[in-house]
């Protein structure tokens, strides 16, 4: 591990980001809010400290290792996280402590969405564009950003994106070279978004509302301008459909975007196996929950479908909006939901979870395993897309499965020894480990309430859940630290 090149990409990261700043203090002066301040003040610290980390080391010429690439990718989520909770910090609204400030800025980077704000509707202009821009950039991903910056300073590019993107579908490059990979998710993101806020638009939101929620969307983020969250829109059905529309598009794997926008079709959305997967989950879902609610006379037939199938494709997509609170929901239906954004959506998409394709494949090695039992001399290969999976990826994904399961009971156990009651824990620490939002019990509404020991828990599994899990765990293993 190189010290020096590492402090030299933090450097040219963090001055990066410090421009993420600029448009905040834009939208303060425009509104009069007079945060203006405290994101000057914020921009100023952040971009000194990034030209102290790089002007020493400027002209040094290597390539980072893999090795390095991986510090680089798990504190960097730290850095900007704290780096990114100054405004919060500093500005008089909303009054956040330290934790709760880099709880969440990391909550918005992760594209986690669990807040501790309350009064939403009452803050600042300003403070609400912030949090909506912060998950904006952390649905692309900050790393990946900028690597269509990184190759023109001379730094490789390719271990960063390894360490970022890791997963049994993700070994292959989109085009030849990682920047231009970079450059057309970074295209295809932007044109989702503009039709995004467009179509809010259109349908009755106020400009700076669509703009703030189509950030959210696109990133599957969940978080509002409001307190009541997309149920300050649930009159307007024609905002609740664009955004299930939006949310499932970006739940999407871009790599099948990436092909539709350049060979014109969409022939090959139905032919992936994961997107197969990922559509009958949802639908399945939708048929229960919708069922259920109008089984029950929670609602009537119209409101049940659609906050049945909002919510569904809300916390199964990760993006964790709420058009209810459906925490209070009759019986099993919370867990379900919980369950079904445990899942979560697509790999290469912006949601979070365990990503449908490994889920697919534990069921498709699960099946093979009774067959065994009834055949046993029989060769039953693993098929995704008509291709046969190669051993090591079963072993891969089993094998984060497994640490995904030690990892969520070991946090849960941390948060209930800090006082939180089980159901409480079990929701916060799901949700925060798949970048969900919501939670159920203390959580239901915001993380306000949950004292900041646990919230320190949180965010670590938020970090897990961006990271999804290994790349920030391999930083523990003796291994990586021997020469």
């Amino acid at each position: 591990m190189r010290l020096a090149v590492i402090a030299r990409v933090f450097g040219i990261l963090l001055t990066v980001f410090s421009l993420t700043l600029l448009p905040p203090i834009g939208v303060s002066l425009w509104y009069e809010d007079g945060t203006h301040i405290a994101f000057s003040v914020a921009f100023g610290i952040t971009i000194l400290t990034g030209l102290f980390m790089w002007l020493p080391v400027h002209d040094l010429k290597q390539d980072l290792r893999t090795r390095d690439g991986f510090v680089v990718t798990s504190f960097f989520w730290l850095v900007l996280g704290s780096f990114g909770a100054l405004p919060l910090i500093i500005s008089p609204q909303p009054h956040l402590s330290t934790v709760d400030a880099i709880f969440e800025s990391i909550s918005g980077l992760t594209t986690t969405g669990a807040t501790t704000i309350v009064g939403l509707d009452a803050l600042p202009p300003a403070i609400l564009y912030y949090r909506q821009q912060l998950q904006w950039f952390g649905g692309i991903g900050v790393i990946v950003i900028a690597l269509a910056i990184l190759p023109m300073l001379g730094i490789g590019g390719m271990q960063l994106y390894k360490a970022e993107t890791p997963g049994p579908v993700k070994d292959t490059k989109l085009t030849p070279r990682i920047a231009e990979t970079a450059r057309a998710l970074f295209v295809i993101y932007i044109i989702l978004t503009v039709c995004c806020t467009l179509g809010y638009w259109w349908a009755g939101m106020t400009l700076f509302d669509a703009i703030c929620h189509s950030y959210a969307t696109v990133a599957n983020g969940g978080f509002s301008t409001h307190d009541a969250s997309m149920g300050f829109y649930a009159h307007n059905h024609a905002i609740m459909v664009i955004a299930i529309i939006f949310m499932l598009t970006a739940g999407i794997n871009f790599g099948l975007h990436f092909f539709a926008f350049s060979n014109r079709t969409l022939k090959h959305y139905w032919q992936d196996s994961e997107f197969r997967f990922y559509i009958w989950v949802t639908v399945i879902a939708c048929l229960v929950i919708v069922g259920y609610l109008w089984g029950t006379g929670t609602f009537d037939l119209n409101s049940s479908i659609l906050h049945g199938v909002f919510q569904v494709v809300s916390i199964g997509t990760t993006a964790g909006f709420g058009s209810e609170n459906f925490s209070v929901w009759p019986a099993f239906l919370p867990y379900i939901l919980l369950m079904v954004g445990i899942m979560g959506a697509c790999a290469g998409s912006t949601s979070g979870g365990i990503k449908s394709v490994r889920v697919m494949l534990i069921m498709k090695s699960g099946l093979r395993e009774l067959n065994r039992l009834v055949h046993p001399n029989a060769v039953v290969p693993i098929k995704v897309n008509r291709k046969i999976v190669p051993a090591r990826v079963t072993d891969a994904v089993w094998g984060f499965f497994a640490v995904y399961i030690l990892s969520f009971f070991v946090l849960t156990i941390a948060v209930m020894a800090t006082g939180e009651n089980f159901v409480t824990a079990f929701s916060t620490v799901a949700s925060c480990l798949s970048n969900i939002g919501p939670g159920l019990g203390e959580a239901s509404a915001n993380y306000g309430s949950v004292n900041e020991v646990a919230k320190c828990f949180l965010i670590l599994a938020m970090l897990m859940g961006r990271l999804e899990i290994f790349t920030l765990l391999v930083l523990l293993t003796p291994a990586f630290w021997k020469h």
